[in-house]
């Protein structure tokens, strides 16, 4: 009675987790069917449910084989994923026998696409003091691996000057974000002293949040400037009284044409007459981070790296060691951060601009003004390191494009 009993619980179990059966049809497909001898008599039609439950298990997998087959698109897919896989594979066996393999080598064009910029976004503390060790560096280590396509190579890596990222010069060109000279400097400068800032350290625009971009993409479209134009003197100018107008409500005096013109040659080092629409944006975008950034919110701006040749300079100046340096001091180092500029350059934009003077949106500002007045009286004033990286920072992130122009001219 016992066994009979047990072989009716089977069969109720059957019925009830038909769904879980269906999931291991291969094991319910080799499963032998149940014996008829051991049927008992009031069972028969739970047998037959069972029987019936079976072919039905036994006529699914069937169904989907035939729905697996594959048609034109499926086989396309598959040769695809297969293809890839299969240089994949080929690549990593190389890497496991430590002989390399160049970028160009790994099929992976479908991947190495331009990365998706993503615009920061102000966080609640960004005007909060920001508390940075003198005595402690942080020397932090480039990445291992390249950054578009993740792989160790035997290929020689590009570091950037400004953050971790390393770079193969083949998978910056497959990128398309560099042309043939441009590759070719980065080639020249990324392991020299100046260094080469990468696509995402060079752009400073990506510095801006949205609402930053849509103000200053409003004052481009209200002074009718053409994104990806070059303007001559005349036009800067003219962009400059639209812009002193509308937002000042007053004209250009002589003096601010003289100095729109100085920054005009500040951004046109090579004596073209024209200035490219890049350098004019990064410019711009530097001035609006003047306008609406406080000096602690633009030192959170700053890398390890730069914050660790921002510790050089200032101990450099520092020679009594006591922590302190003057205000003529602060002016002299600015020029530092230009490694990019010949040591003539740096003298001549040293000796020939005013420090209040980055664009049509600051040059109003009144922490601009104020600022430009201390460093005429207080020349000789006392600097901390955290006052000194304040007043740098601005200078900092100028420095980072690898443009020769001078987006924020040096202090006087």
């Amino acid at each position: 009675m016992g066994v009979l009993l047990s072989k009716k619980q089977q069969v109720e179990k059957v019925q009830k987790c038909n769904a879980v059966l269906a999931a291991f049809k291969e094991g319910v497909k080799d499963r032998p069917a149940p014996s008829a001898s051991v049927q008992p008599e009031g069972s028969a039609e739970s047998g037959e449910d069972v029987e019936e439950a079976t072919k039905e298990n036994e006529k699914e997998p069937e169904q989907k084989e035939e729905d697996a087959k594959p048609g034109p698109s499926n086989q396309a897919s598959a040769a695809a994923r297969e293809e890839c896989q299969k240089a994949n594979q080929e690549a990593w066996s190389r890497l496991r026998d430590g002989k390399g393999v160049e970028p160009e080598e790994l099929v992976k064009a479908h991947q190495l696409t331009p990365p998706a910029f993503i615009r920061p976004k102000r966080d609640i503390n960004d005007d909060q003091p920001v508390k940075v060790d003198l005595a402690q560096r942080e020397q932090p280590v480039n990445e291992e691996m390249c950054d578009v396509c993740e792989v160790w190579t035997a290929d020689e890596l590009f570091p950037c000057r400004t953050c971790t990222r390393v770079f193969h010069d083949g998978c910056v060109r497959e990128l398309g974000y560099l042309r043939a000279e441009a590759l070719q400097a980065m080639k020249d400068t990324a392991h020299s002293t100046a260094g080469w800032s990468c696509y995402y350290c060079d752009n400073v625009n990506l510095l801006l949040t949205e609402e930053e971009m849509y103000s200053l993409m409003e004052t481009f479209k209200q002074c009718k400037i053409i994104p990806e134009s070059f303007l001559v003197s005349d036009e800067l100018l003219q962009y400059r009284h639209f812009v002193s107008k509308q937002l000042f409500d007053k004209d250009l005096t002589d003096e601010e044409e003289e100095e729109a013109l100085a920054q005009f040659a500040a951004l046109d080092p090579e004596k073209h007459g024209q200035i490219e629409w890049i350098d004019f944006l990064y410019h711009e975008s530097l001035s609006v981070l003047r306008k609406f950034r406080t000096e602690n919110s633009l030192v959170r701006l700053l890398t390890a790296k730069e914050r660790d040749r921002a510790r050089a300079v200032f101990q450099s100046l520092d020679q009594d060691k006591d922590g302190i340096i003057t205000g003529t001091e602060t002016q002299r180092a600015q020029p530092s951060w230009f490694q990019k500029l010949s040591q003539e350059d740096r003298e001549s934009q040293s000796c020939n601009v005013s420090i209040s003077h980055v664009g049509p949106i600051s040059e109003n500002s009144p922490a601009s003004s104020s600022s430009e007045r201390s460093r005429d009286k207080d020349d000789n004033r006392a600097v901390s390191w955290d006052a000194f990286l304040r007043e740098s920072a601005l200078y900092i992130l100028a420095a980072r494009p690898n443009s020769p122009a001078m987006h924020i001219r040096l202090p006087q």
